[in-house]
């Protein structure tokens, strides 16, 4: 019988001494603290011991005030205990003092078995955290990198994507205007930074930061990767349109703009393919303000540019026929140039009216539209940031419970404005470019 005893005895210490082992060699190949496992084991059992003689229902708690309860864990055998004490100031919720001469074991009977799986199921945890904590720190090394991702799936708003070793987020407001996401596409996305969702740290990706476009030229174009040519400004409307400004570096005689548009435009067809079809003004940079300003502007010609260097304001006479080329649809083409030189322009025509003006601080066309902070927000999550956007899923505008009746009349009234006046200039424009053959000839 003691044989028997003895051998049962020394199995339960190989066991515990198994257990102790694991618990190290976990922690030392997760890169976890050991105590940390052995505190949150401690805090499992501690929760495990209340549910077990309280019951389900909370209000049957039976920890009494006068005692402190904790749990314990040698780290030496692996034996799991719960405990009580007198506490020293009852009366203090602040104070969690107890009197170590009086403590008693009320580890209940047959408890084993659930401190067991307590500490399974918080080593899985644990492991599980420091995983995530060990990918959030290596993609933090990668933050203003691009990585290709896949698309898992819509949770809410954000699309999650596998981007290799881990998952990362992309919000609404990193999203492309007129990108649809089905599972498994892939696509190339930037990486912008950590964030806390859902009261976790994630990695945050985006398909609309001007930093992607970046990214894809240096990928794309050598002469970028290796410093010949680089680009000087950039400003970008995404899913719409980006305007680069690019110039080679000193005592290159490298075509900067030649060199970004490739051999029969293939380099920046690539980029253009993986921005879902995104146009690209590329444009030349000069460090004279004047020829900046009329290059930003193209491709309108023969402008008149008065620019005020002290208040960063310029003032552009279009003539007649090249007022709408100025502008861009939906007031577009002078929105980007305001934004890619960071000044304010006003467009007019050669009578002196008032065209467009841009203070260069508008992200989108909606920022024109002179929309309360809530409700541009609101749009943009649902990507409609023009008025094509609107007019085109105006139900998401009528339908929308986020929106007030008076928000949703401003937002289809302006946008149905801005389609009337791009309508008129297209069709000034057109009328314009037929009557020059004919006053040409007349003059002939």
């Amino acid at each position: 019988m003691r044989k028997i005893t003895d051998k049962k005895s020394q199995a339960q210490k190989a066991a515990r001494s198994e257990f102790s082992a694991a618990i190290a060699q976990i922690a030392a190949e997760r890169k976890i603290e050991p105590q940390a496992i052995f505190e949150a084991i401690e805090a499992g059992l501690l929760s495990a011991y209340r549910k077990q003689v309280s019951g389900e229902n909370d209000e049957n708690d039976v920890f009494d005030n006068q005692f402190y309860y904790f749990a314990k864990v040698d780290q030496v055998t692996g034996g799991m205990q719960v405990f009580k004490a007198p506490r020293l100031h009852p009366d203090d919720e602040e104070d969690f003092s107890y009197d170590e001469k009086k403590i008693e074991d009320v580890t209940p009977a047959g408890f084993g078995r659930i401190a067991a799986q307590v500490a399974k199921q918080v080593i899985i945890q644990r492991v599980r955290d420091a995983e995530r904590d060990q990918i959030i720190t290596d993609y933090s090394d990668k933050i203003g990198t691009i990585v290709t991702g896949q698309v898992l799936r819509m949770e809410g708003k954000n699309v999650l994507l596998d981007i290799g070793r881990g998952n990362a987020y992309m919000p609404p407001k990193e999203q492309m205007r007129g990108e649809f996401y089905k599972s498994n596409a892939r696509l190339a996305v930037y990486i912008k930074g950590i964030e806390e969702i859902n009261k976790r740290k994630a990695i945050i990706v985006s398909r609309a930061a001007g930093e992607l476009v970046q990214e894809l030229f240096a990928r794309e174009v050598p002469e970028i990767n290796a410093g010949t040519v680089v680009i000087k400004l950039l400003a970008r409307e995404a899913g719409v349109r980006t305007k680069v400004a690019v110039a080679s570096t000193g005592g290159t005689s490298v075509d900067p703009v030649g060199s970004c548009v490739g051999q029969r435009g293939v380099r920046v067809q690539e980029i253009i393919k993986e921005l879902n079809n995104e146009k690209i003004d590329i444009i030349p940079y000069f460090d004279d303000m004047q020829q900046m300003i009329a290059a930003a502007l193209a491709p309108a010609e023969n402008l008149k540019i008065d620019y005020d260097a002290d208040n960063k304001t310029v003032e552009v006479i279009a003539p007649a026929d090249q007022v709408s080329l100025t502008i861009g649809r939906g007031g577009q083409n002078v929105r980007l140039a305001a934004k890619l030189l960071g000044i304010s322009i006003t467009v007019k025509s050669e009578d002196g009216q008032v065209a467009s003006k841009m203070s260069g601080n508008e992200e989108y066309e909606i920022d024109s539209y002179g929309l309360a902070p809530e409700t541009r927000e609101e749009l943009v999550s649902l990507k409609l940031t023009t008025y094509g956007d609107i007019l085109r899923f105006s139900e998401r505008v009528e339908n929308n419970d986020n929106l007030t009746e008076e928000e949703k009349k401003i937002v289809l009234t302006q946008a149905k404005q801005r389609e009337e006046i791009d309508d008129q200039e297209h069709a000034a424009r057109v009328a314009a470019k037929e009557n020059t053959p004919k006053e040409e000839k007349a003059d002939a």
